[in-house]
């Protein structure tokens, strides 16, 4: 599993804008951070925020992107590709389970982008969308890998577990939850065929 950082070329200015976006962003929520706040704790101008980006809603979308691509690279880092595809569907439950504890304190930024983002067209909402059948795809690609019958069912209900356990772990305060979620996926595997 490769690196996927594509991060485009930052000036300073703009990689603090960024950084400071995405940490308000995912504290507060998108829809209750303006940009005077961004370029207040960025220590820029509102002029250099859309001089950079253009708008919040362009903002908010290099905010997502390099979200996603921090995750990625995450649970790249933490797949090894020599394992077996049993092996590495747990790893990505055992990713899980440090990003939240390390990352994730007030959930998937996906989800809280989608659900903050009313308008049916915002380029946010695609952002998170395409991300989240990236993980199912994922999880597709290695049923396939393990010779699981009907794969693409068993990654759909992986990718569910996956979500599942984000939601348990930080509505419910279910610490283990990806955990709980991995010995569900290595069941799933056997009972779709996959091997020890």
């Amino acid at each position: 599993m490769a690196s996927v950082t594509t991060s485009p070329q930052l000036t300073p200015a703009a990689r603090r804008v960024l950084d400071t976006a995405s940490e308000l962003f995912y504290t507060r929520g998108i829809n209750t951070v303006g940009m005077e706040l961004v370029a207040e704790r960025a220590g820029v101008t509102k002029k250099t925020i859309y001089d950079r980006f253009g708008s919040k809603q362009r903002l908010v979308v290099a905010y997502l992107r390099a979200r996603d691509a921090r995750w990625r690279d995450f649970l790249a880092a933490r797949i090894d590709p020599r394992a077996t595809p049993r092996a590495r569907v747990a790893a990505t439950f055992e990713a899980l389970d440090a990003w939240m504890r390390e990352e994730n304190e007030r959930g998937c930024a996906m989800v809280n982008a989608y659900a903050e983002l009313s308008e049916p067209e915002h380029p946010g909402r695609t952002v998170a969308e395409e991300q989240k059948r990236w993980l199912r795809d994922l999880y597709a690609g290695l049923a396939r890998e393990a010779g699981a019958t009907a794969p693409e069912e068993l990654g759909e209900v992986l990718a569910m577990l996956h979500e599942g356990a984000v939601v348990a772990r930080n509505v419910t305060g279910t610490a283990d939850a990806a955990l709980t979620a991995r010995a569900a996926g290595n069941a799933l595997l056997t009972a779709h065929g996959v091997s020890e």
